[in-house]
């Protein structure tokens, strides 16, 4: 090494990171890797079964086996092109022991085990634990170790988290009025350079008018509040957000929002308006375990287990059907469509594998996903589907995501302005009085 050189440093993964993302190994740059044994077997526990979390200690393990072929898993192993990685097996050379600092033996205390044994091990480099649990790198914090999140995916600034909307003063009294007398402007001095699929407040004192920027025809277009089955905007957000899901030449939309502000609401409604162009509404959820327990623990078979967790959606659709009498042509519709499986209402979890063709899914509560598992269901999108994420970024409910982390914001930062993908935030709460006192006071 090079005179001078800062050494590299090595970073000590914990469970929660391989299940965030399988193949963390290679996001370290030339760092080293190291995997306490403990890690593994924890890995082990997770490897049956048909939830992201389970492909992603899979494919890991995977990763591992194939890295160690014709290597001791003990000894350094070349990473491609990057660092190395090896798994720690013993503590030998422990001055202290947090299971006796904590009180407790628990997998994570040998895991700080293990990173406090290569503290010492190599002791003239920087060893770093990373965790996607916060309480895991407060106690490492505690034990005089540097503690960090796991970053890939990670948003910087979730303030500055792209909204899709703008709203613009001083606009030409005559533009708004071609605006209403053309529904659309396609000489546009007001805005030199508007970003593809963005949605836009035009006001000149009280007049207003609510446009689009459509990049593929290079013209604004007014925005109006439509109907969609028995659903009408009550608000400028909500206007747009129908706009993008009725909009067939948008594929992905992102709907983000606090509770009550009609994200899976106006998206069913919209998926219902395009019944015709689509064979399929699939609407689905993430299934977040209530009290860290596992859906298993809950009595009944499968579809009873799941119910509870889709209650909401079915919330939604009888919302709907409620805006006609029982003997109405679109009532009976919904009723027929559920029973020919037309609408779906199932787990995100049993979507894996499959090929979405021509098919509108709507993904319900999607900042409990990961980024990974966000770029998974949209890869399962073939020809003429739409796939609709709907959430609100800072009502996390998994452990081991944030705001920042979560595969929703994300996506929001890394699909801004492309020309097949439109995002809305929805920031007025139409639910109810009472429902907004709380969002807004509590």
């Amino acid at each position: 090494m090079a005179k001078g050189k800062k050494k590299s440093r090595i970073y000590v993964l914990d469970t929660s990171v391989i299940l965030h993302d399988h193949g963390a190994l290679y996001n370290f740059e030339e760092n080293d890797i190291a995997v306490p044994i403990t890690v593994l077997e924890e890995l082990d526990n997770f490897k049956v079964g048909n939830d992201t979390k389970n492909f992603e200690a899979r494919e890991f393990i995977r990763t591992l086996d194939k890295l160690s072929e014709n290597y001791r898993l003990q000894d350094w192993i070349k990473l491609p092109g990057k660092g190395r990685v090896k798994v720690i097996i013993t503590h030998d050379n422990l001055t202290k022991d947090a299971n006796i600092i904590f009180g407790q033996r628990k997998n994570d205390h040998h895991i700080l085990n293990a990173a406090m044994s290569l503290q010492i091990s190599e002791a003239d480099r920087e060893v770093v634990m990373v965790s996607n649990d916060i309480n895991l790198r407060l106690k490492a914090k505690a034990l005089n170790m540097i503690a960090e999140d796991y970053k890939t995916g990670k948003i910087a600034d979730v303030s500055d988290l792209h909204t899709g909307k703008h709203t613009i003063e001083g606009i030409d009294s005559e533009v708004i009025r071609e605006f209403y007398v053309k529904n659309k402007v396609e000489e546009f001095d007001f805005l030199p350079n508007p970003q593809p699929n963005n949605f836009y407040i035009l006001k000149n004192g009280s007049s207003s008018c609510l446009a689009f920027y459509d990049a593929e025809q290079q013209q604004f277009e007014r925005v109006e509040k439509i109907h969609s089955y028995g659903i009408k905007p009550r608000n400028a957000e909500q206007a747009f957000a129908m706009h993008a899901i009725l909009n067939q030449n948008i594929k992905l939309v992102t709907l983000q929002g606090v509770a009550g502000t009609g994200k899976t609401l106006l998206a069913l409604a919209g998926a219902l308006e395009q019944k015709n162009v689509y064979n399929q509404i699939i609407l689905a959820r993430p299934i977040v375990p209530l009290s860290n327990k596992d859906i298993g623990f809950l009595p009944g078979d499968a579809q009873e287990k799941i119910n509870p967790y889709m209650e909401p959606l079915w919330d939604n659709l009888k919302f709907i059907k409620n805006q006609f009498s029982v003997n109405e042509k679109r009532f009976k519709q919904i009723d027929e469509m559920q029973r020919d499986e037309k609408i779906v209402i199932t787990p995100l979890a049993f979507i894996r594998g499959r090929t979405l063709s021509n098919t509108i899914f709507i993904v319900d509560e999607a900042q409990n996903l990961t980024p990974h598992e966000v770029k998974t269901i949209i890869t399962r999108a073939g020809e003429n589907t739409k796939i609709i994420f709907t959430g609100d970024v800072r009502q996390i409910d998994t452990p081991y995501l944030d705001e920042h982390s979560n595969g929703m914001s994300y996506l929001i930062d890394r699909l801004k302005n492309n020309r097949i993908y439109a995002h809305i935030t929805l920031e007025k709460g139409e639910r109810s009085e009472l429902a907004n006192v709380a969002n807004e006071l509590l």
